[in-house]
């Protein structure tokens, strides 16, 4: 992947932590979604997708919003992470690309198989699967900023679109989840909390934690890192 013209421009660590925040915000929105997804999802959908728009998430919830809180909530929750991602791209190019492969093993893997896919698809996929990972190398390659927001903007509200059709078809089978959630409101709060907390753990414990990679990069950018390994690998 090229260095683009931009990504020679350093930010300064106070444009960096701008970025980095509400990364960070958003991670933690996340995991309290995931912890509140039983409790929530029943009676209050447009906070929980506020808080963690995934895809099982949206299914659970659309019929329960009306067209215009469903696409903006959760069109906005989809969008809020993708140009921070794409900047962070723009600013470091290749290096952004290393620091992330570095993280650890598994990352390194799964960012190599998305550089491949991006090199021969890169539209398509910003289109269909734009991840914090099709960002970054968005970012990098120098995708024009209206080109990357254009198929970022389209192909999330074509995802959303679906997902509400799908919604309708399975509406029966969701209202007995949903019923479910609320039958047993106590001890699925319980369940689903402490799986998050397992999960944050052994995410943290195994180098892979999202929260501190992103206070990592806040601390040590790319650029600055050079071949040493990020704190607490």
């Amino acid at each position: 992947m090229t260095e683009t013209e931009s990504a020679a421009e350093r930010p300064s660590r106070k444009r960096l932590a701008i970025v980095v925040a509400p990364i960070v915000g958003l991670i933690i929105a996340a995991y309290v979604g995931d912890a509140l997804t039983t409790t929530l999802a029943r009676d209050h959908p447009l906070l929980l997708v506020l808080l963690n728009a995934r895809s099982r998430i949206l299914v659970l919830t659309t019929n329960q919003l009306d067209t215009v809180s469903y696409y903006l909530a959760a069109g906005g929750r989809l969008l809020a992470s993708d140009p921070l991602f794409y900047l962070l791209g723009r600013w470091y190019g290749d290096a952004m690309i290393v620091w992330v492969e570095k993280r650890s093993k598994t990352f390194g893997e799964q960012i190599r198989l998305y550089e491949r896919a991006f090199a021969k698809a890169a539209y398509p996929l910003v289109f269909i699967m734009p991840n914090p990972y099709i960002c970054l190398f968005a970012g990098a390659s120098g995708m024009k900023v209206g080109s990357f927001f254009t198929l970022n903007i389209a192909g999330t509200v074509a995802r959303l679109y679906l997902i509400r059709r799908l919604g309708e078809a399975f509406d029966e089978p969701i209202q007995s989840v949903l019923r479910f959630f609320g039958n047993y409101r106590l001890p699925l709060f319980v369940i689903s909390t402490a799986l998050v907390v397992f999960i944050v753990w052994n995410d943290r414990r195994q180098g892979k934690d999202e929260i501190s990679s992103m206070l990592d990069l806040a601390d040590h950018p790319p650029d600055e890192q050079d071949s040493e390994p990020p704190t607490g690998q």
